[in-house]
């Protein structure tokens, strides 16, 4: 059970008070041209990225690797660091800071743990309404893919231009 504060050892007198964010979290699988959601089990409910709470002596990283395999039963690769959302109305139920990866999803999905289901959505056919902040960390994702394909279209631009035929 979480403490509220420190007790001092020898007198049991609070010392200071802690109330620090809980860390998480969330996971953009790409398969298939699309991406994976799953529709949450409880409260809050509807759909929501892939995810959850990382666990003590666990990095970000492979709590990323466990959350999308129990969730959704696929293993990931390739994790590309999206970014990290701290707004402390982002999840009503407590404050939370997520760190959001994209990868690679490989196997056949299946709805596992927290999901009560999951469905592959088109990129451009996401649904609308979704739970706690993941319409804008969808939304900062298609941004982001937006910049990596003109990227490498310049790129490759500048390659036939450097190298002509």
């Amino acid at each position: 059970m979480p403490f509220d504060y420190l007790a001092c050892p020898a007198c049991n007198t609070p010392v200071k008070s802690y109330r620090n964010p809980i860390p998480t979290v969330d996971i953009i699988i790409q398969q298939g041209g699309g991406i994976i959601l799953i529709r949450r089990k409880f409260a809050p409910l509807g759909w929501a990225l892939p995810g959850g709470f990382v666990d003590y002596g666990e990095s970000l990283e492979q709590a990323a690797i466990r959350e999308a395999r129990e969730e959704t039963g696929l293993e990931i690769s390739e994790l590309l660091l999206l970014g990290c959302y701290s707004d402390p109305a982002r999840d009503s139920r407590l404050h939370t800071i997520s760190t959001v990866f994209v990868a690679n999803g490989h196997g056949l999905p299946r709805a596992g743990d927290d999901a009560a289901s999951l469905q592959l959505f088109p990129v451009d056919a996401l649904p609308h309404h979704l739970c706690f902040d993941h319409r804008l960390i969808l939304d900062d994702y298609l941004k982001f893919r937006l910049k990596i394909n003109r990227l490498k279209t310049e790129g490759e631009q500048a390659e036939v231009q450097s190298y002509p035929a």
